[in-house]
């Protein structure tokens, strides 16, 4: 994805480090780095924002402090204010799928606005903006914090640009999914058939196929039940171990 299009983070008068270090580490998930303050509260830099960015120091050494909303977003051609009102302006409402693709498909630097994290953005930052966006969320509780708001933007800007990249035959961003990643492959044959094997002979004792008649059918579903999961060896050899330990003697 190129460097122009990578969204600015712009922080509208952030209240507490925390939050700005929580966004920071938000951003950098998705490969965002380049975040902007306007009138920090606390000053900056502030030292409550390291430890909450947890390693997205790369993010918060590179933030550039500005006294007005307006000057941080002087350099941008497309501007999307965060928010869950209108607040009195009239301006196209996208989501943060629809932000994204915008993002994607339009020349020039784009940022988007988050206001502090008590009272959200003021009538003068959304009218900076070309583009409300908001997000369907439940009436009776639409409270995001700052770094929840941030993720969902951040993560739907990586997802749709990996989208269009795929659709075009482009290279996609080297992004993980660790859950996918980390997975082991399933066991061997022969690890399968010894766990079943070592179920049958744990159950045969206690009159589990019988009768007799129904022994084959019995053996056949016990075999499907303990397949169909596609146990990794490390699964497989932990079960073995609990039948192992459940055929032991006790101790006294």
């Amino acid at each position: 994805m190129a460097e122009d299009r990578r969204p600015v983070v712009v922080l509208v008068r952030p209240q507490l480090g925390e939050n700005i270090g929580k966004a920071a580490r938000a951003m950098l998930n998705f490969g965002l780095t380049e975040m902007r303050l306007v009138a920090p509260r606390d000053g900056w830099p502030n030292p409550s924002a390291g430890p909450a960015a947890a390693g997205a120091d790369t993010v918060l050494d590179r933030a550039k402090v500005y006294e007005t909303t307006a000057e941080a977003v002087a350099d941008c051609a497309h501007v999307y204010a965060t928010t869950v009102r209108k607040r009195g302006v009239t301006k196209p409402v996208v989501g943060a799928d629809g932000a994204a693709r915008l993002i994607h498909a339009h020349e020039g630097r784009h940022a988007v606005l988050f206001g502090p994290e008590r009272s959200g953005l003021e009538t003068e930052d959304v009218a900076l903006a070309r583009h409300i966006l908001t997000v369907p969320i439940n009436p009776e509780f639409g409270s995001l914090n700052l770094a929840q708001a941030v993720i969902l933007v951040a993560y739907e800007w990586s997802r749709i640009g990996r989208e269009l990249a795929e659709a075009d035959g482009r290279a996609v961003e080297n992004l993980v999914q660790p859950t996918a990643e980390d997975a082991l492959p399933p066991a061997p044959q022969d690890e399968l058939d010894g766990l079943v094997a070592h179920f049958e002979r744990m159950l045969e004792p206690k009159g589990y196929f019988l009768p007799e008649t129904r022994a084959e059918a019995t053996r056949r579903t016990l075999r499907s039940v303990l397949t169909k999961p596609g146990w990794n060896h490390l699964e497989v050899r932990t079960l073995r171990g609990i039948l192992s330990t459940l055929e032991r003697e006790p101790r006294r």
